[in-house]
């Protein structure tokens, strides 16, 4: 397993403290010491990657409807923060494009998760991957890119087969395993709920590297680490790094 990545992935960002998958929570993220960053990317009505995790923008917008039925210039007027605190009032709906750009400057690691609205499963892989090419520099890590969906992995390693993958699961069986194998993916991303010893015992058997998400408490992150899990994922990245060490 020659693949590397930070231990502390802020999920959203920092989005306990902040909106989630907004260039603040990412901010915050940074300052509450995580290496990388978990975020979600969909495509606007005119192929635009933003980062947002629903399908419709009613919960964590003042805007409404489905993401896909709205053009990028409509999406950029929407709010994105007053759901969550006044005091974030004005928060965009970020671009992927901007997002590379933050965490560049920011020093952060990427995990980008293909999420792509219905129907669009290839062509959400295909411009999340044509954005890390534009806006990503070659000297630092490439992005990590998750998904639920197979083919989202497969399109992701026929646009770009360097870039490193990550197979989503909720629940973690052999299955799971050698569909992560069969995609060429790096590693397996597991509902933490999911994990015990053995089961992170036959990841790394296989090959892949263990992934944990969303863990919010510090107990069960050292417990997670001790197993052998490489990555915490959390909504929390500063609890879970001061439980960490």
């Amino acid at each position: 397993m020659g693949f590397r990545f930070p231990r502390v992935v802020g999920h959203r960002g920092a989005s306990a403290d902040a909106p989630e998958n907004t260039l603040a929570a990412f901010r915050l993220a940074a300052e509450q010491g995580a290496g990388a960053i978990e975020l979600d990317a969909k495509l606007s009505a005119d192929g635009v990657p933003v980062v947002i995790h629903d399908d419709t923008l009613d919960r964590t917008t003042n805007g409404h409807g489905d993401v896909r039925a709205h053009a990028f210039a409509v999406l950029d007027r929407i709010d994105a923060g007053s759901w969550f605190d006044r005091c974030f009032a004005g928060e965009k709906l970020p671009t992927l494009e901007a997002t590379l750009k933050l965490c560049q400057a920011l020093g952060l690691e990427l995990n980008i998760e293909i999420k792509p609205c219905p129907g669009r499963v290839v062509e959400t892989a295909e411009k999340v991957v044509a954005d890390i090419r534009r806006f990503w520099p070659t000297n630092r890590p490439a992005p990590l890119l998750s998904c639920f969906d197979p083919d989202g992995l497969a399109a992701a390693r026929a646009a770009d087969s360097a870039l490193p993958r990550g197979f989503l699961v909720n629940d973690l069986d052999d299955a799971a395993i050698k569909t992560a194998q069969r995609l060429d993916c790096v590693a397996l991303h597991v509902r933490h709920v999911a994990l015990d010893r053995t089961g992170v015992a036959a990841i790394k058997e296989a090959s892949l590297v263990p992934v944990a998400w969303t863990v919010n408490q510090p107990a069960r992150a050292v417990e997670l680490v001790a197993w052998g899990v490489a990555s915490i994922i959390s909504d929390r990245p500063d609890a879970i790094r001061k439980a960490l060490g």
